[in-house]
Protein backbone atom coordinates (compact mmCIF):
# COMPACT_ATOMS: atom_id res chain seq x y z
CA UNK A 1 0.00 0.00 0.00
CA UNK A 2 1.22 3.40 -0.75
CA UNK A 3 2.23 5.39 2.41
CA UNK A 4 1.62 8.95 3.29
CA UNK A 5 4.48 11.47 2.78
CA UNK A 6 5.93 12.43 5.75
CA UNK A 7 4.48 16.26 6.55
CA UNK A 8 7.21 19.25 7.41
CA UNK A 9 6.35 19.13 10.90
CA UNK A 10 7.32 15.62 11.15
CA UNK A 11 10.38 16.00 8.85
CA UNK A 12 11.36 18.22 11.39
CA UNK A 13 10.77 16.16 14.51
CA UNK A 14 13.14 13.53 12.37
CA UNK A 15 15.66 16.15 11.81
CA UNK A 16 15.59 17.25 15.82
CA UNK A 17 16.80 13.36 17.08
CA UNK A 18 20.62 13.98 15.27
CA UNK A 19 20.77 17.30 16.91
CA UNK A 20 20.72 15.31 19.76
CA UNK A 21 23.73 12.95 18.85
CA UNK A 22 25.73 15.44 17.57
CA UNK A 23 25.74 16.98 20.41
CA UNK A 24 26.93 14.09 22.16
CA UNK A 25 29.27 13.27 19.60
CA UNK A 26 30.74 16.77 19.39
CA UNK A 27 31.57 16.53 22.72
CA UNK A 28 33.51 13.14 22.33
CA UNK A 29 35.15 14.21 18.74
CA UNK A 30 36.38 17.53 20.05
CA UNK A 31 37.46 16.85 23.76
CA UNK A 32 38.43 13.22 24.26
CA UNK A 33 42.10 13.82 23.10
CA UNK A 34 42.15 17.38 24.28
CA UNK A 35 40.55 16.19 28.04
CA UNK A 36 42.77 12.98 28.38
CA UNK A 37 45.96 14.17 26.43
CA UNK A 38 45.91 18.12 27.37
CA UNK A 39 48.96 20.53 26.19
CA UNK A 40 50.17 22.47 29.31
CA UNK A 41 48.17 25.41 28.81
CA UNK A 42 45.40 23.87 29.38
CA UNK A 43 45.75 23.40 33.45
CA UNK A 44 43.83 19.99 32.87
CA UNK A 45 45.75 17.23 35.11
CA UNK A 46 46.38 13.92 33.61
CA UNK A 47 44.74 11.08 34.51
CA UNK A 48 45.85 8.43 31.86
CA UNK A 49 49.66 7.53 31.31
CA UNK A 50 50.80 10.35 28.30
CA UNK A 51 54.02 8.37 27.04
CA UNK A 52 54.63 5.81 24.51
CA UNK A 53 53.96 2.63 23.91
CA UNK A 54 56.93 0.85 20.88
CA UNK A 55 56.87 4.54 19.91
CA UNK A 56 54.29 5.54 18.07
CA UNK A 57 51.25 3.76 19.98
CA UNK A 58 49.28 6.23 22.94
CA UNK A 59 46.94 5.14 25.25
CA UNK A 60 44.12 6.46 23.22
CA UNK A 61 45.31 5.33 20.30
CA UNK A 62 45.10 1.45 21.40
CA UNK A 63 41.87 2.24 23.49
CA UNK A 64 40.00 3.50 19.70
CA UNK A 65 41.80 0.74 17.92
CA UNK A 66 40.25 -2.11 20.37
CA UNK A 67 36.64 -0.16 19.63
CA UNK A 68 36.91 -0.34 16.01
CA UNK A 69 37.89 -3.82 16.23
CA UNK A 70 34.53 -4.39 18.55
CA UNK A 71 32.25 -2.11 15.68
CA UNK A 72 33.46 -4.19 13.22
CA UNK A 73 31.16 -6.95 14.55
CA UNK A 74 28.78 -4.97 16.29
CA UNK A 75 27.97 -2.22 13.61
CA UNK A 76 26.99 -4.82 10.77
CA UNK A 77 25.11 -6.93 13.48
CA UNK A 78 23.16 -4.18 14.74
CA UNK A 79 22.09 -3.09 11.17
CA UNK A 80 21.10 -6.69 10.66
CA UNK A 81 19.24 -6.71 13.65
CA UNK A 82 17.18 -3.78 12.78
CA UNK A 83 16.58 -4.94 9.14
CA UNK A 84 15.22 -8.37 10.36
CA UNK A 85 13.29 -6.83 13.43
CA UNK A 86 9.60 -8.02 13.25
CA UNK A 87 8.05 -5.45 16.07
CA UNK A 88 4.34 -4.14 15.40
CA UNK A 89 5.91 -0.78 16.04
CA UNK A 90 8.52 -0.98 13.33
CA UNK A 91 11.84 -1.70 12.28
CA UNK A 92 14.03 1.14 13.95
CA UNK A 93 11.84 3.59 16.27
CA UNK A 94 12.66 0.28 18.46
CA UNK A 95 16.10 0.48 18.87
CA UNK A 96 16.03 4.15 19.65
CA UNK A 97 14.33 3.84 22.60
CA UNK A 98 16.68 1.09 23.85
CA UNK A 99 19.56 3.33 23.29
CA UNK A 100 18.58 6.62 24.06
CA UNK A 101 19.71 6.75 27.88
CA UNK A 102 22.65 4.73 28.19
CA UNK A 103 24.32 6.93 24.81
CA UNK A 104 23.43 10.13 26.65
CA UNK A 105 24.60 8.60 29.90
CA UNK A 106 28.11 7.19 28.91
CA UNK A 107 28.74 10.70 27.06
CA UNK A 108 29.80 12.08 30.77
CA UNK A 109 30.99 8.99 32.33
CA UNK A 110 33.69 8.87 29.96
CA UNK A 111 34.84 12.25 31.44
CA UNK A 112 34.52 11.22 34.88
CA UNK A 113 37.39 8.52 35.79
CA UNK A 114 37.48 7.40 38.95
CA UNK A 115 40.75 8.25 40.25
CA UNK A 116 41.94 11.89 40.27
CA UNK A 117 45.42 11.32 39.16
CA UNK A 118 46.95 8.92 36.59
CA UNK A 119 45.83 5.75 36.99
CA UNK A 120 45.35 2.02 35.33
CA UNK A 121 42.14 2.16 36.86
CA UNK A 122 41.26 5.26 34.70
CA UNK A 123 42.65 3.22 31.96
CA UNK A 124 39.98 0.72 32.60
CA UNK A 125 37.36 3.07 32.75
CA UNK A 126 37.94 4.91 29.76
CA UNK A 127 37.98 1.56 27.84
CA UNK A 128 34.62 0.23 29.17
CA UNK A 129 33.08 3.78 29.50
CA UNK A 130 33.93 4.40 25.24
CA UNK A 131 33.42 1.33 23.93
CA UNK A 132 29.78 0.66 25.47
CA UNK A 133 29.34 4.47 24.46
CA UNK A 134 30.43 3.57 20.64
CA UNK A 135 27.70 0.55 20.82
CA UNK A 136 24.67 2.63 21.67
CA UNK A 137 25.83 5.14 19.38
CA UNK A 138 25.38 2.47 16.53
CA UNK A 139 21.79 1.48 18.47
CA UNK A 140 20.52 4.45 18.17
CA UNK A 141 22.47 6.05 15.03
CA UNK A 142 22.04 3.04 12.50
CA UNK A 143 18.22 2.62 12.76
CA UNK A 144 17.86 6.19 12.49
CA UNK A 145 19.77 6.59 9.14
CA UNK A 146 17.88 3.88 7.90
CA UNK A 147 14.70 5.61 8.39
CA UNK A 148 15.70 7.91 5.61
CA UNK A 149 15.34 6.18 1.95
CA UNK A 150 12.15 4.40 4.25
CA UNK A 151 10.44 7.95 4.64
CA UNK A 152 11.78 9.82 1.65
CA UNK A 153 9.41 8.40 -1.13
CA UNK A 154 11.67 9.63 -3.93
CA UNK A 155 15.38 11.16 -4.47
CA UNK A 156 14.57 15.04 -3.66
CA UNK A 157 12.46 14.00 -0.65
CA UNK A 158 15.63 12.05 0.43
CA UNK A 159 17.61 15.13 -0.37
CA UNK A 160 15.56 17.00 1.38
CA UNK A 161 15.61 14.91 4.83
CA UNK A 162 19.77 14.95 4.17
CA UNK A 163 19.43 18.58 4.47
CA UNK A 164 17.26 19.00 7.39
CA UNK A 165 19.30 16.58 9.65
CA UNK A 166 22.85 18.31 7.84
CA UNK A 167 21.67 21.93 9.69
CA UNK A 168 20.71 19.78 12.89
CA UNK A 169 23.71 18.54 12.86
CA UNK A 170 26.10 21.50 12.37
CA UNK A 171 23.92 22.77 15.05
CA UNK A 172 24.71 19.81 17.18
CA UNK A 173 28.00 19.94 16.54
CA UNK A 174 28.03 23.74 17.16
CA UNK A 175 26.01 23.29 20.82
CA UNK A 176 29.00 20.99 21.77
CA UNK A 177 31.10 23.80 20.88
CA UNK A 178 30.18 25.57 23.58
CA UNK A 179 31.20 23.40 26.07
CA UNK A 180 34.57 25.16 26.28
CA UNK A 181 33.15 28.80 27.18
CA UNK A 182 30.48 27.31 29.44
CA UNK A 183 33.60 25.59 31.52
CA UNK A 184 35.50 27.94 31.50
CA UNK A 185 32.45 30.34 33.10
CA UNK A 186 32.07 28.07 35.41
CA UNK A 187 35.83 28.27 36.50
CA UNK A 188 35.97 32.14 36.26
CA UNK A 189 33.04 31.29 39.24
CA UNK A 190 35.52 29.37 41.36
CA UNK A 191 34.75 25.82 40.34
CA UNK A 192 37.63 23.33 39.73
CA UNK A 193 37.89 23.32 35.94
CA UNK A 194 37.88 19.52 35.88
CA UNK A 195 34.40 19.72 37.70
CA UNK A 196 33.21 22.54 35.49
CA UNK A 197 34.14 20.50 32.55
CA UNK A 198 31.73 17.44 34.02
CA UNK A 199 28.96 19.95 35.17
CA UNK A 200 28.77 21.19 31.37
CA UNK A 201 28.83 17.56 30.02
CA UNK A 202 26.05 16.99 32.47
CA UNK A 203 23.99 19.91 30.60
CA UNK A 204 24.31 19.34 27.17
CA UNK A 205 24.05 15.38 27.90
CA UNK A 206 20.61 16.17 29.26
CA UNK A 207 19.63 18.02 26.75
CA UNK A 208 20.97 16.08 23.93
CA UNK A 209 18.68 13.15 25.49
CA UNK A 210 15.36 15.48 25.13
CA UNK A 211 16.01 16.00 21.75
CA UNK A 212 17.13 12.20 20.90
CA UNK A 213 13.57 11.86 21.62
CA UNK A 214 11.78 13.75 19.45
CA UNK A 215 12.00 10.84 16.86
CA UNK A 216 10.66 8.23 19.42
CA UNK A 217 7.82 10.69 20.18
CA UNK A 218 6.37 12.13 17.12
CA UNK A 219 7.50 9.44 14.43
CA UNK A 220 4.93 6.92 13.73
CA UNK A 221 7.14 4.52 11.78
CA UNK A 222 4.39 1.70 10.86
CA UNK A 223 2.38 4.43 9.29
CA UNK A 224 5.14 6.22 7.14
CA UNK A 225 7.73 3.82 6.25
CA UNK A 226 6.92 0.38 4.88
CA UNK A 227 9.15 -1.59 7.48
CA UNK A 228 9.04 -4.94 5.21
CA UNK A 229 11.71 -6.87 7.14
CA UNK A 230 14.52 -8.75 5.56
CA UNK A 231 15.06 -11.98 5.50
CA UNK A 232 18.98 -12.16 4.65
CA UNK A 233 21.36 -12.93 7.49
CA UNK A 234 24.13 -10.68 8.33
CA UNK A 235 26.89 -12.26 6.22
CA UNK A 236 24.40 -12.24 3.27
CA UNK A 237 23.33 -8.76 3.60
CA UNK A 238 27.20 -7.60 3.95
CA UNK A 239 27.92 -9.53 0.88
CA UNK A 240 25.34 -8.19 -1.00
CA UNK A 241 25.98 -4.56 -0.58
CA UNK A 242 29.72 -4.53 -0.92
CA UNK A 243 29.11 -6.48 -4.34
CA UNK A 244 27.66 -3.34 -5.73
CA UNK A 245 30.75 -1.24 -7.22
CA UNK A 246 29.28 2.58 -6.04
CA UNK A 247 28.88 1.47 -2.75
CA UNK A 248 32.54 0.11 -2.67
CA UNK A 249 33.24 3.65 -4.01
CA UNK A 250 31.48 5.40 -1.78
CA UNK A 251 32.75 3.38 1.83
CA UNK A 252 36.01 4.26 0.72
CA UNK A 253 35.56 7.57 0.16
CA UNK A 254 33.38 8.53 3.12
CA UNK A 255 36.41 6.58 5.15
CA UNK A 256 38.89 9.13 3.83
CA UNK A 257 36.25 11.53 4.89
CA UNK A 258 35.56 11.06 8.13
CA UNK A 259 39.11 10.57 8.71
CA UNK A 260 39.99 14.46 7.34
CA UNK A 261 36.99 15.65 9.67
CA UNK A 262 37.90 14.01 12.46
CA UNK A 263 41.55 15.46 12.26
CA UNK A 264 39.78 18.90 11.87
CA UNK A 265 37.10 18.34 15.08
CA UNK A 266 40.31 17.07 16.96
CA UNK A 267 42.83 19.29 16.02
CA UNK A 268 40.96 22.35 16.10
CA UNK A 269 41.11 23.91 19.89
CA UNK A 270 45.27 22.90 19.79
CA UNK A 271 45.17 25.48 16.05
CA UNK A 272 43.79 28.10 18.00
CA UNK A 273 45.79 27.47 21.32
CA UNK A 274 48.65 26.11 21.01
CA UNK A 275 49.67 27.18 16.66
CA UNK A 276 47.88 30.61 17.04
CA UNK A 277 48.32 31.44 20.63
CA UNK A 278 44.89 32.40 20.85
CA UNK A 279 42.55 32.14 24.18
CA UNK A 280 40.67 28.59 24.57
CA UNK A 281 37.57 30.39 24.47
CA UNK A 282 38.27 31.30 21.00
CA UNK A 283 36.91 27.85 19.88
CA UNK A 284 33.44 28.25 20.61
CA UNK A 285 33.19 31.79 18.01
CA UNK A 286 34.86 29.81 15.77
CA UNK A 287 32.74 26.56 15.59
CA UNK A 288 29.80 28.54 15.89
CA UNK A 289 31.02 30.99 12.75
CA UNK A 290 31.61 28.19 10.50
CA UNK A 291 28.13 26.59 11.39
CA UNK A 292 26.54 29.94 10.10
CA UNK A 293 29.09 30.09 6.93
CA UNK A 294 28.15 26.82 5.99
CA UNK A 295 24.25 27.73 6.37
CA UNK A 296 24.60 30.07 3.88
CA UNK A 297 25.60 27.45 1.43
CA UNK A 298 22.84 25.28 2.54
CA UNK A 299 20.40 26.13 -0.34
CA UNK A 300 22.79 26.57 -2.91
CA UNK A 301 23.79 22.76 -2.11
CA UNK A 302 20.45 21.99 -2.65
CA UNK A 303 19.47 23.48 -5.79
CA UNK A 304 22.58 22.80 -7.19
CA UNK A 305 22.98 18.90 -6.10
CA UNK A 306 19.34 19.22 -8.40
CA UNK A 307 20.52 20.25 -11.30
CA UNK A 308 23.96 19.15 -11.81
CA UNK A 309 23.94 15.84 -9.80
CA UNK A 310 25.56 15.40 -6.19
CA UNK A 311 29.02 13.37 -7.65
CA UNK A 312 29.95 16.78 -9.02
CA UNK A 313 29.89 19.06 -5.87
CA UNK A 314 31.38 16.14 -3.96
CA UNK A 315 34.63 16.15 -5.70
CA UNK A 316 34.45 20.35 -5.45
CA UNK A 317 34.09 20.03 -1.19
CA UNK A 318 37.15 17.37 -1.46
CA UNK A 319 39.55 19.68 -3.32
CA UNK A 320 38.47 22.57 -0.82
CA UNK A 321 39.12 20.41 1.89
CA UNK A 322 42.60 19.49 0.47
CA UNK A 323 43.78 23.21 -0.07
CA UNK A 324 42.14 23.97 3.44
CA UNK A 325 44.35 21.31 5.27
CA UNK A 326 47.56 21.83 3.36
CA UNK A 327 47.49 25.25 5.02
CA UNK A 328 46.99 24.30 8.48
CA UNK A 329 50.84 23.35 8.61
CA UNK A 330 51.74 27.32 8.05
CA UNK A 331 49.04 28.31 10.75
CA UNK A 332 51.13 31.38 12.94
CA UNK A 333 54.39 31.44 10.62
CA UNK A 334 55.41 34.72 9.40
CA UNK A 335 54.24 33.70 5.28
CA UNK A 336 50.87 34.67 5.92
CA UNK A 337 51.64 38.19 7.00
CA UNK A 338 48.37 38.55 8.51
CA UNK A 339 47.59 38.47 12.51
CA UNK A 340 47.18 35.07 13.88
CA UNK A 341 43.46 36.26 14.63
CA UNK A 342 42.85 36.02 11.39
CA UNK A 343 44.59 33.71 10.16
CA UNK A 344 41.80 31.43 11.67
CA UNK A 345 38.94 33.16 10.33
CA UNK A 346 40.71 32.66 6.73
CA UNK A 347 40.47 28.59 7.50
CA UNK A 348 36.87 28.99 8.58
CA UNK A 349 35.87 30.48 5.77
CA UNK A 350 37.59 27.95 3.13
CA UNK A 351 36.09 25.34 5.16
CA UNK A 352 32.26 26.42 5.19
CA UNK A 353 31.18 25.20 1.49
CA UNK A 354 33.28 21.25 1.78
CA UNK A 355 31.25 21.25 5.53
CA UNK A 356 28.06 22.07 3.40
CA UNK A 357 28.60 19.58 0.97
CA UNK A 358 29.42 16.89 3.35
CA UNK A 359 26.47 17.69 5.42
CA UNK A 360 24.16 16.96 3.27
CA UNK A 361 24.88 15.22 -0.04
CA UNK A 362 26.59 11.66 1.62
CA UNK A 363 23.25 10.59 3.31
CA UNK A 364 21.25 11.71 0.55
CA UNK A 365 24.16 9.34 -2.09
CA UNK A 366 23.15 6.40 0.15
CA UNK A 367 19.37 7.15 0.54
CA UNK A 368 19.77 6.55 -3.48
CA UNK A 369 22.29 3.95 -3.36
CA UNK A 370 19.78 1.84 -0.88
CA UNK A 371 17.39 2.35 -2.97
CA UNK A 372 18.63 1.07 -6.25
CA UNK A 373 19.33 -2.09 -4.04
CA UNK A 374 15.97 -2.32 -2.79
CA UNK A 375 14.46 -2.31 -6.48
CA UNK A 376 16.82 -4.34 -8.17
CA UNK A 377 16.93 -7.10 -5.58
CA UNK A 378 13.91 -7.15 -4.04
CA UNK A 379 15.27 -7.10 -0.01
CA UNK A 380 14.55 -3.64 1.90
CA UNK A 381 18.18 -3.57 4.37
CA UNK A 382 18.41 0.36 4.41
CA UNK A 383 20.49 -0.71 7.73
CA UNK A 384 23.05 -2.70 6.74
CA UNK A 385 24.04 0.22 4.61
CA UNK A 386 24.38 3.42 7.40
CA UNK A 387 25.49 0.40 9.30
CA UNK A 388 28.58 0.09 7.28
CA UNK A 389 28.60 3.62 7.28
CA UNK A 390 28.79 4.04 10.85
CA UNK A 391 31.43 1.37 11.02
CA UNK A 392 33.36 3.77 8.40
CA UNK A 393 33.01 7.16 10.59
CA UNK A 394 33.77 5.14 13.90
CA UNK A 395 37.29 3.47 12.09
CA UNK A 396 37.47 7.23 10.83
CA UNK A 397 37.33 8.74 13.98
CA UNK A 398 39.55 5.73 15.60
CA UNK A 399 42.06 6.04 12.77
CA UNK A 400 41.87 9.93 12.73
CA UNK A 401 42.52 10.13 16.95
CA UNK A 402 45.12 7.68 16.72
CA UNK A 403 46.98 9.69 14.38
CA UNK A 404 46.45 12.37 16.08
CA UNK A 405 47.94 11.37 19.42
CA UNK A 406 50.70 9.91 17.69
CA UNK A 407 51.44 12.84 15.74
CA UNK A 408 51.35 14.85 19.00
CA UNK A 409 54.01 12.83 20.65
CA UNK A 410 55.97 15.15 17.84
CA UNK A 411 55.11 18.31 19.69
CA UNK A 412 51.62 19.28 20.80
CA UNK A 413 53.19 22.53 22.65
CA UNK A 414 53.85 26.40 22.23
CA UNK A 415 57.55 26.34 20.73
CA UNK A 416 57.30 22.65 20.21
CA UNK A 417 54.21 22.26 17.86
CA UNK A 418 55.90 19.72 14.93
CA UNK A 419 52.67 17.27 15.63
CA UNK A 420 50.26 19.38 15.62
CA UNK A 421 51.47 21.00 12.42
CA UNK A 422 51.73 17.36 10.62
CA UNK A 423 48.12 16.91 11.02
CA UNK A 424 47.47 18.94 8.39
CA UNK A 425 48.92 17.53 5.57
CA UNK A 426 48.08 14.05 6.52
CA UNK A 427 44.42 15.39 6.82
CA UNK A 428 44.70 16.69 3.31
CA UNK A 429 46.06 13.32 1.70
CA UNK A 430 43.07 11.62 3.33
CA UNK A 431 41.10 13.98 1.39
CA UNK A 432 42.71 13.93 -1.94
CA UNK A 433 42.40 9.95 -1.69
CA UNK A 434 38.52 10.25 -0.92
CA UNK A 435 38.56 12.73 -3.82
CA UNK A 436 40.28 10.33 -6.31
CA UNK A 437 37.69 7.16 -5.30
CA UNK A 438 34.67 9.50 -5.47
CA UNK A 439 35.59 10.03 -9.20
CA UNK A 440 34.54 6.35 -9.83
CA UNK A 441 30.95 6.54 -8.64
CA UNK A 442 28.60 6.15 -11.12
CA UNK A 443 25.27 8.42 -10.05
CA UNK A 444 23.40 8.26 -13.26
CA UNK A 445 23.22 4.40 -12.80
CA UNK A 446 21.97 4.94 -9.14
CA UNK A 447 19.20 7.24 -10.25
CA UNK A 448 17.93 5.26 -12.74
CA UNK A 449 15.42 3.11 -10.87
CA UNK A 450 14.45 5.93 -8.24
CA UNK A 451 10.87 7.38 -8.64
CA UNK A 452 10.28 10.70 -10.44
CA UNK A 453 8.62 13.44 -7.99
Amino acid sequence: MDRPKLPLSKQIAFSIGQLGWAILMGLINSYLVYFYSPPESAEIPYFIPQGNIFGIFTIIGLITIAGRALDAITDPWIATLSDRHKSPKGRRIPFLKIAVIPFSVLTVLIFWPPVDYISGFNVVWLTITLLTFYIFYTMYVTPYFALIPELGKTANERLNLSTYISVTFFLGTAVASQAAMIWNKLAEMGIDKVLAIRYTFIGLAGLSFLFLMFPIWFIDERKYSESKPSEINMMEALKSAFSKKEFRVFAISDLSYFLALTILQTGLIYYITVLLELPESLYSTIFILLGVLSFLFYPFVNLTARKIGKKKLMIIAFSFFTIMYLLVFTLGMDIWFIPNTIQIYVLIALAAFPMAVFGILPNAILSDIAEHDAVTTGNKKEAIFYGVRTLMSKIGQMLSMFIFSSLLLFGKDIGDSLGIRLTGPVAAAFSLLGLIFFLMYDEKKMLSVNKKD
